[in-house]
């Protein structure tokens, strides 16, 4: 729940129930009958004006038809007329990289980065610790809008990603830009490197704060978040202050690893269908029990989003910062017989006990955004002691205030 989020998950197949009688189990049929008649009815209007444009171009037409390139982007042309804002094509190289970098065999400059629809540009989520890019001034929030001398909204998502990706050694050039109205415009050039994404680390903050940043939701998380637990209260860790600021999401069994061990015995996630079927997945007896909180801001999305609703639901910590992303819907990676591949958004998911999230975002316990001094400042660089989200989660979990008095601003 990666930029994302996506979350695979098997599809399940709901049967009738035969004690169902007969007059019920009928209008079922009948109204399931009329809507696929419906349904055939409006794509078969679509696909007669779209032959009728390819034979008018066919015959009329004074170029050469590239079939590739029409194929490829009548599909995209589709998805887009869908408004699945979260789906995308994947060309057969494309899909490659993808499955490359979702295996964490990646070359590159080391960002996370969503697709801005609005503005048609790569936006980055985070950077890597320890990356070129990090090394080169790459900021979040940077909006990437041109990969070489080419836009990124005549590219779109997947191409652009594509050309952001190179061999080892080679350079990746693109241009951003940033501020307040993303007034100021930079241009990059970047060697790529093997990029290692570490998404949890952890360290103490004094001798009783254990501090985890949670980067994304990989496949190992989970355990990596356990380990971190662990390490943290052996060296006397009594509260803990998860950060999953500027988190894009992850994948499914991450984060329901990662709920699974900090939660009690209960939901984690309530996954519904096109059809309103819902299938809950429940955590065991285990749950972490000493104080805890979340840092969240405007970037904190998907799974990271269910993460923070989750610990909230649960009353299990308390959460700050800004309002974050608003993403509630599943994706799941199909793979096509050519090679190429899509990303559908098929399932809703929701939090253990709260409503779904979808376009809205979760509201923190206390609303804090960083200083504007901050705001000015590279992320990654900002000190454990000048953060002021941060000093305010310690204050916290500390007893040192409490929710009502940090709301007043005291």
């Amino acid at each position: 729940m990666s930029r994302k989020i996506p979350l695979p998950a098997a599809i399940v197949l709901i049967l009738l129930a035969a004690l169902l009688s007969f007059q019920i189990t009928y209008v079922a049929m009948m109204s399931k009958y009329q809507n696929e008649v419906d349904m055939l009815s409006a794509s078969q209007s679509a696909y007669d004006k779209l032959n009728y444009v390819d034979a008018l171009y066919r015959t009329n037409y004074v170029g050469d038809i590239d079939e590739e390139q029409l194929s490829d982007y009548l599909i995209r042309g589709y998805i887009a007329g869908a408004g699945d804002k979260y789906a995308s094509y994947m060309t057969a190289d494309e899909f490659t990289a993808y499955m490359e970098e979702s295996s964490g065999e990646m070359v590159g400059i080391g960002v996370h980065i969503i697709y801005n629809n609005e503005l048609g540009a790569l936006e980055i989520i985070s950077v890597m610790r320890d990356s070129p890019a990090l090394a080169a001034g790459v900021e979040p929030g940077d909006l990437i809008v041109m990969v070489g001398d080419e836009y990124v909204s005549d590219l779109g998502y997947y191409p652009a990603v594509d050309k952001m990706l190179g061999e080892l050694g080679s350079v990746a050039e693109f241009t951003v830009r940033r501020g307040k109205n993303y007034e100021e415009t930079i241009e990059f050039s970047i060697v790529r490197a093997k990029v290692t994404d570490t998404t949890v680390e952890s360290h103490m903050y004094g001798d009783d704060i254990g501090i985890i940043r949670i980067s994304q939701f990989a496949e190992n998380t989970g355990e990596n978040v356990k380990a971190a637990i662990t390490s943290l209260t052996g060296q006397g860790a009594k509260a803990l202050v998860f950060d999953v600021r500027y988190n894009p999401g992850g994948a499914l069994t991450g984060i329901v690893d990662t709920l699974d061990y900090l939660l009690p015995a209960g939901p984690i996630i309530r996954i519904v269908d096109k059809e309103g079927n819902e299938e809950a997945i429940n955590s065991d007896d285990f749950c972490v029990t000493m104080p805890m909180a979340v840092l969240v801001n405007e970037s904190t999305a998907s799974a990271a989003e269910l993460f923070t609703s989750a610990l909230q639901d649960y009353q299990l910590a308390t959460i700050i910062g800004t309002t974050t992303y608003g993403k509630g819907t599943m994706q799941t990676v199909v793979s096509l017989p050519d090679g190429s591949g899509i990303t559908i958004s098929y399932r809703m998911y929701n939090p253990p006990y709260s409503d779904n999230y979808e376009g809205i975002g979760v509201v923190p316990d206390i609303e804090l955004p960083l200083t504007d001094e901050l705001l000015e400042k590279n992320f990654y660089k900002i000190t454990d002691e000048e953060d002021n989200q941060l000093q305010t989660a310690i204050a916290i979990v500390r007893g040192e205030m409490t929710v009502e008095e940090a709301k007043a601003g005291k």
